[in-house]
């Protein structure tokens, strides 16, 4: 089996790098928050869980690290919630991969998600993905892959907007290393907002740890990025034109993603963060894995998809 699959990624034109043991293989999905924005949906079920179009939310950011070839996810939940995603994402091994869980009792910040995560990452290199966060892009997973060789240092993803004063922003140089970084500046310093998505090395536990609650008492990710950024240690790569990175915190942004998504799909035939899918044609899983997964999703469009993939 091991040598079938080794052929297959060959045949496929997949790099040597896929296999590569010093590549992130590590990641995170940080789903707890309290979405108050989007409250009341969320008083009785957490927004990663609500759809956007025909899928929980929670399975774009996922799709996003099995894109990334990440096979090894620990993803981060409010405290007695831990159930509900247990039903519809278990264990990962009908994907092919290994999904563990971890409980937050009230947000800290996303730094917090590393002190939590300590254990996990076992001093290795390790991404971080917000779990409402939603990207999509032509040749988005050859850029994924490419972040996940980073050695030392953070890398971070960036796209252009339109209201640079509502986000993270950065300043880059010629070769994509970060210059300066500025939280929701009033004046005009850059275009280039941060996302959601983060390639850490090891050392991240340790700057975590070093980090103080801001105003609002919580551990801010730009303090940890800067502390990158003082050892001129932080690179970029942009999601340019044709990409597409949402964030779904509010109800307007929320039912802006799911028609993107629906038209997308409609238009085109295919669906967007099909685990399945991803999962089949990284040969993680067989046609027998496929036939589970339509058994346990029922009679659903998502099932007749999955249908017309291993016909």
């Amino acid at each position: 089996r091991k040598y079938e699959i080794l052929y297959n990624f060959k045949k496929k034109g997949y790099h040597k790098e896929t296999w590569n043991s010093k590549m992130i293989n590590k990641a995170i999905i940080l789903a707890g928050g309290m979405g108050t924005r989007m409250s009341p949906l969320t008083k009785a079920v957490n927004k990663q869980l609500l759809p956007i179009y025909d899928k929980p939310l929670i399975f774009y950011p996922l799709s996003i690290l099995m894109l990334a070839k990440i096979k090894d996810i620990l993803i981060i939940v409010n405290k007695g919630q831990l159930n509900q995603y247990k039903k519809i994402l278990p264990d990962g091994k009908r994907l092919g991969i290994n999904i563990t869980y971890k409980e937050q009792n009230y947000p800290k910040g996303l730094p917090d998600a590393f002190l939590l995560g300590e254990k996990f990452i076992n001093n290795k290199n390790v991404a971080l993905i917000l779990g409402d966060n939603f990207f999509y892009g032509q040749n988005l997973t050859s850029k994924l892959i490419n972040c996940t060789k980073l050695k030392s240092g953070a890398k971070v993803i960036l796209h252009k907007v339109i209201k640079p004063e509502l986000f993270g922003v950065a300043k880059t140089s010629k070769t994509g290393k970060i210059t300066t970084i500025k939280e929701k500046p009033k004046k005009y310093f850059s275009d280039l907002a941060i996302t959601g998505l983060y390639f850490f090395d090891k050392k991240v536990v340790e700057y975590a740890k070093k980090l103080k609650p801001s105003l609002r008492n919580e551990l801010e990710i730009t303090d940890l990025l800067k502390i990158y950024l003082k050892k001129k240690k932080l690179t970029s790569d942009i999601l340019g034109r044709g990409g597409a990175w949402l964030d779904t915190g509010s109800i307007e942004d929320f039912y802006k993603t799911s028609a993107f998504v629906s038209a997308i799909e409609n238009r085109q035939g295919f669906k967007i963060a099909c685990l399945e899918e991803i999962a089949f044609n990284n040969n993680w899983i067989g046609k027998k894995e496929v036939l589970e997964a339509i058994q346990f999703y029922g009679k659903c469009d998502y099932t007749n998809y999955l249908k017309k993939m291993i016909t």
